[in-house]
């Protein structure tokens, strides 16, 4: 095998050890690295926790023989950081370490980052790699380079439709406020795990009057995400499940005085930010700056139709994952309109996920 090919065997490697931290580490992106003497590999290391050490320290404690790294190669799924945060500059361990030869799928953009990692390790005499499967680093990371590249958390968009197109069935006032299934346990397990695995939630008025969800993590083991509430008249009940305290919760309404005058109402339940926006202005680019501004990386809008059909119109969505359980409503809550360039499909049971990626929308490092 020639050193290409085993170059891009080791980082192969890097990348399934960073997917380990999926759900932990934002608002920090996944990586992996992973040392290697003589062909063999001594050690390896994953970013586990958002504030603990880097995926580069985590492989060089793991390696039993130290005299090993002076005589090793270092590969990283991302450069590794310069700068003092919650952890030490990884660049300075790895120089300590005299690691002479560094391989690196991409660069971090970060702009405490972005390039200086590599020019320290190359200016004190590394032989430095970049771009080893580069565009599976970015992809492995894509949240992360879209919060970077286009100042916005990565989007994505997720709704169940029967077989003949509907979100929702036909319902009357007195029907019970909860959810009208349409998916398998399956299905509902995936979607938890997948809120896990995101740092917010995001759903509008209708859902909540008419599913009272709760938006947290209970059919997976995971952090809840950041829950997000779309209410421009401020005409929710203050004991809807998303109102209860228990989880972050960013509430947007319009600057009308319907919401003004229950605002002071919500005022003191604990976990909730109240954030006044002007829709008329466009909802859509205004509360994705205000995650941008929180450092929340990534979002995932649950529903209703006409939110969801307001990001797709403007181009405001990233990732679209689709389930199409085994059912029929004849008549009810179209679902979004959407015709795009199929990603992946799978089969769940007896529910489908179809998943699209917006290829307008792509990080532009790709």
């Amino acid at each position: 095998m020639d050193a290409q090919n085993i170059d891009r065997m080791y980082m192969a490697r890097c990348l399934e050890l960073a997917l380990n931290g999926q759900g932990n580490v934002a608002p920090n992106p996944m990586v992996g690295a992973v040392i290697v003497h003589n062909n063999t590999i001594i050690g390896e290391g994953y970013h586990i926790r958002h504030g603990d050490s880097h995926a580069e320290v985590n492989a060089i404690n793991s390696v039993k023989d130290k005299s090993l790294l002076s005589k090793s190669t270092l590969y990283l799924s991302l450069e590794p950081c310069s700068h003092f945060g919650k952890t030490p500059p990884c660049t300075d361990t790895i120089l300590a370490m005299q690691i002479p030869r560094i391989v690196i799928a991409a660069m971090d953009l970060n702009p405490k980052v972005s390039g200086r990692g590599i020019e320290i390790l190359r200016k004190a005499g590394c032989d430095v790699v970049v771009g080893v499967l580069e565009d599976e680093a970015v992809d492995l990371n894509r949240r992360f380079f879209t919060y970077h590249t286009k100042k916005r958390p990565y989007v994505i968009l997720k709704w169940a439709q029967t077989i003949d197109g509907f979100i929702d069935a036909i319902r009357s006032p007195n029907d019970p406020i909860a959810p009208i299934w349409i998916t398998n346990e399956l299905s509902r397990s995936i979607v938890h795990r997948w809120r896990s695995e995101e740092q917010a939630i995001l759903i509008g008025t209708k859902t909540v009057e008419k599913d009272n969800p709760k938006l947290n993590v209970r059919d997976w083991s995971g952090r809840t995400p950041t829950r997000v509430i779309i209410d421009r008249k401020l005409r929710l009940p203050i004991e809807a499940n998303v109102f209860d305290g228990s989880i972050p919760t960013l509430l947007f309404i319009g600057n009308n005085a319907a919401a003004s005058v229950r605002k002071t109402q919500f005022a003191a339940i604990p976990n909730l930010e109240i954030i006044t926006i002007d829709f008329a202005k466009g909802m859509e680019m205004q509360l994705l700056k205000e995650l941008y501004d929180r450092n929340i990386y990534s979002v995932m809008i649950e529903g209703g139709a006409v939110i969801i059909d307001s990001f797709v119109q403007k181009n405001l969505w990233d990732e679209a994952r689709v389930f199409v359980g085994n059912q029929f409503f004849y008549d009810g809550v179209k679902a979004p309109s959407f015709a795009r360039e199929l990603y992946s499909y799978d089969e769940l049971g007896s529910s489908k996920l179809f998943t699209y990626r917006n290829k307008q929308a792509l990080p532009s490092i790709l």
